[in-house]
């Protein structure tokens, strides 16, 4: 007994220190990093929408073709992250390739949506020169201080957009006390022909800049923006976790001279300047059984009133009926040209409320969430329910639908679409 005691203590000990050596050993060529990364994602992403054919907006799109009620649509992309480090050098670039079946019709677009290059002589010091982003602003779903980045689509905050090309640099510094970190950032803006052409006037090199500092446990910016090419913009945004699971933040911009082309009554288009400010002012809670509350009110400055957009909705009305009467569609196109009120968010005051449960029911890898974004002035909103899944390792499966009820003359009512299912196949490299 005592010799096959031993017996199995000797195998314990030599199979143990083979298991023990295994599980340690490495190689160090793994966990260098490697001067070449490539990332990104495939997605499809078929798309039915129930259209509203009574809608103002419904006129516009679809006033010279036949009348429909519901549409399709088959869209394909492809992203990819691509970077290269050597030295104090780093070059870095995001391809978006989509590719799109609509109204029985193929379209293709190919972007960069990011390229840079990035040096870094020292820990302190950096400077980017290229299209990037920049990401200014703490809100969730919308962004004011944002000067110099396109605007988020609230009902998918954390999609990929194109970036501008700029020339920016950082200065970073730490410390011990009160104030832990300084940043200051400074970025030039060249706005060209075919550069950068949606910031302002062309031919022209504007400039902008930021002071971040993370001061009593706060992440403070001071953010502003200017140029000969554009309306002086200033801006400042907060965000502080007051206890581990409950976060606030809120942005605040004032721009000066801002445009704005609106319609009196008779459909007469004129430029409107004015100084006007936008805040935004949000909180983030987490509960015990990992439900996440997300809420913003956002008051848009840049927004339309009620009147604004009544005289829009009148201007349509007016152009479809000398359409029906005499074939000219310039009324039409004219309205379809006004963007300002095409944009998620065209109007003043706006709240957003989203809802997501992480795993629950102890379903591994699922989340289901429910977002809604109600219009303030006129009382319309939207109600979006989604299910999020991940079955195995870098696929990620999404389905939602996006509801939108109001009234006769109402944001949300006017909209082309009644409601919008989408189903998003995604697979991550």
């Amino acid at each position: 007994m005592k010799r096959l005691i031993a017996f199995f203590l000797a195998c314990g000990l030599l199979f143990g220190t083979d298991s023990a050596q295994e599980d340690y050993t490495f190689d160090l060529s793994e966990i260098k990093k490697k001067p070449f990364q490539m990332g990104g994602h495939l997605e499809f992403k078929p798309v039915f929408s129930l259209l509203d054919q009574g809608s103002r907006f419904y006129l516009l799109r679809y006033f010279d073709r036949p009348q429909t009620k519901s549409s399709s649509e088959f869209n394909f992309k492809a992203l990819i992250d691509l970077s290269y480090e050597k030295g104090i050098a780093k070059a870095q670039m995001r391809v978006k390739t989509d590719l799109r079946y609509f109204d029985s019709d193929w379209s293709n677009e190919n972007s960069i949506y990011e390229g840079y290059l990035s040096v870094k002589p020292s820990l302190h010091f950096q400077v980017d020169v290229g299209k990037k982003r920049l990401k200014w602003g703490k809100g969730y779903a919308w962004n004011p201080v944002a000067f110099i980045d396109n605007p988020k689509n609230p009902y998918d905050p954390d999609k990929a957009l194109e970036g501008f090309t700029v020339i920016s640099a950082d200065y970073i510094k730490s410390f011990t006390g009160p104030l832990k970190t300084l940043t200051v950032t400074g970025v030039l803006v060249p706005i060209l022909h075919n550069l950068n052409s949606s910031l302002g006037t062309r031919d022209t090199l504007n400039y902008g800049g930021k002071l971040y500092l993370l001061l009593f446990d706060t992440d403070m910016d001071f953010l502003f923006f200017g140029g000969p090419g554009v309306s002086s913009r200033f801006g400042v945004d907060f965000s502080r976790n007051i206890t581990s699971n409950f976060e606030v933040h809120g942005e605040w911009a004032y721009l000066k001279d801002f445009s704005l082309r609106v319609f009196d009554g008779g459909g007469l288009s004129f430029k409107e300047k004015k100084d006007t400010q936008s805040f935004l002012l949000g909180v983030r809670y987490l509960t015990k059984t990992n439900t996440t509350f997300f809420l913003e009110y956002y008051w848009n400055g840049r927004g339309l009133t009620g009147k604004e957009m009544e005289n829009y909705y009148q201007t349509i009305d007016q152009g479809y009926d000398l359409f029906l009467n005499t074939g000219d569609e310039s009324g039409l196109n004219l309205a379809s040209s006004m963007i300002e009120y095409r944009t998620f968010t065209p109007e003043k005051k706006y709240l957003y409320v989203r809802v997501l449960q992480k795993e629950p029911f102890n379903i591994v890898y699922f989340n289901p969430s429910l977002t809604s974004i109600f219009n303030l002035s006129d009382e319309s909103f939207s109600l979006v329910p989604e299910f999020l899944y991940a079955p195995v390792t870098d696929l990620e499966l999404r389905s939602r639908a996006v509801i939108l009820l109001g009234g006769k003359g109402t944001e949300f009512g006017e909209k082309q679409n009644r409601c919008r299912f989408e189903l998003r196949i995604r697979y991550y490299f």
